[in-house]
């Protein structure tokens, strides 16, 4: 209890800009490299400010996405590919199942966390009533992958005032979202002691996705309605931009507290770890679990849009980029990261805090890793 009394509920700010313009040898970005790691260590989750972020491109992404999910269901479905497990267009409200409401050690991490802390219910293990939409923002590979079903090419609606827009904004959006995660990697890796191209080149010709997900608040706008379930992300880091609506809760792993998440206005960037961050470090970083709701803050933003929005939809997007490692690349825990986190749990064992559930992280390629988490949400069959 001690330990959780320590940490604070303020996630850390980590400036990329320092590691972008400063020596990359010099203490204040190694000690700032650190920091990044430690935070995601400790929370799962950071807050990354990077000034070449615009807020006016993501705002052309917000109304973009608004205007396309405002379609009718019928004209969307067009953009549905489900033979390739939704992983690229749409994927439509009622598809994806959150993980945790049937996975054992996911349900176990819930009972653990107190009653006030712990996540809206997700037991009856129905759908998510959110939308998403998949585009990807990846080179092609000079050589044939063995997952081309997770490389495959990008869609772009046909709705006119869409269509000419689409490509535009999603890139301009998508490359500042990729850049800012990639810089993190690389930060990352210096963090933990490792060669700054560590992860980055992991990545290289990764299948990493701008990944909108809509919210119909028509719809489903009453308070505690759940919009993505308590779930944590099957990729290598996730980094969100601001939302328009609030609502994401998200866990720091070592304080048991659920955090609702703010990201200050202007260059900053929510960033959080995934499960092949998880897998290549043998559990000494965890991917973060969070979910979607609708609450109180929810509301008063809706009421607020209605006045001053009247034209707009009251749809929910969020501004997400998925950053993967390259499908072909062997996913193996790296031994040095295996000792730290041996020693990480031995340190919260001798302070009296529950050991965390032993996880054998077996090498398998990153690819077979995706596929194996898309059948446990319901995106394959």
């Amino acid at each position: 209890m001690a330990l959780q009394q320590e940490l604070s509920m303020d996630l850390p700010v980590i400036d990329l800009d320092l590691f972008l313009s400063a020596h990359r040898d010099s203490e204040k970005v190694i000690n700032e490299c650190k920091k990044a790691a430690d935070a995601l260590i400790t929370y799962g989750a950071l807050v990354l400010h990077d000034s070449r972020v615009s807020e006016e491109d993501n705002s052309s992404f917000l109304d973009l996405l608004e205007d396309y999910f405002a379609q009718p269901a019928e004209v969307l479905k067009k953009d549905e590919r489900p033979e390739l497990s939704y992983q690229i267009g749409v994927t439509l409200e009622n598809t994806e199942k959150p993980k945790c409401a049937v996975d054992e050690p996911c349900l176990r991490i819930i009972e653990k966390l107190d009653p006030a802390e712990r996540p809206l219910d997700i037991s009856a293990h129905s759908p998510d009533p959110k939308c998403r939409f998949f585009w990807r923002m990846s080179e092609k590979p000079p050589y044939e992958t063995q997952f081309p079903g997770l490389n495959a090419s990008n869609i772009v609606p046909e709705a006119e005032g869409l269509r000419e827009r689409w490509t535009p904004i999603m890139e301009q959006w998508g490359k500042s979202m990729k850049n800012a995660v990639a810089n993190l990697a690389e930060m990352t890796a210096v963090g933990l002691g490792l060669p700054v191209e560590t992860f980055r080149e992991a990545g290289t010709y990764g299948p990493h996705l701008l990944a909108p997900t809509a919210s119909d608040l028509v719809k489903y706008g009453e308070k505690d309605t759940i919009l993505a379930g308590f779930h944590s992300d099957l990729n290598f880091l996730t980094i969100h931009g601001r939302s328009r609506y609030p609502g994401l809760h998200i866990w720091a792993r070592n304080t048991g507290k659920r955090i609702a998440v703010k990201i200050p206005q202007g260059n900053y960037l929510l960033v959080q770890a995934g499960k092949q961050l998880e897998h290549l470090t043998g559990g000494l970083i965890k991917a973060g679990f969070h979910e979607v709701v609708v609450n109180e803050k929810t509301l008063s933003v809706i009421e607020a849009r209605k006045v001053q929005f009247p034209d707009r939809p009251l749809i929910r997007i969020s501004s997400t980029f998925f950053w993967h490692l390259n499908s072909d690349f062997d996913l193996a825990p790296i031994p040095e990261l295996v000792a730290r986190a041996q020693v990480m749990k031995d340190e919260q064992v001798r302070l009296g805090k529950d050991g965390e559930e032993a996880i054998a992280y077996e090498p398998m390629k990153v690819g077979h890793h995706v596929q194996n988490e898309l059948k446990h949400i319901a995106l394959m069959a």
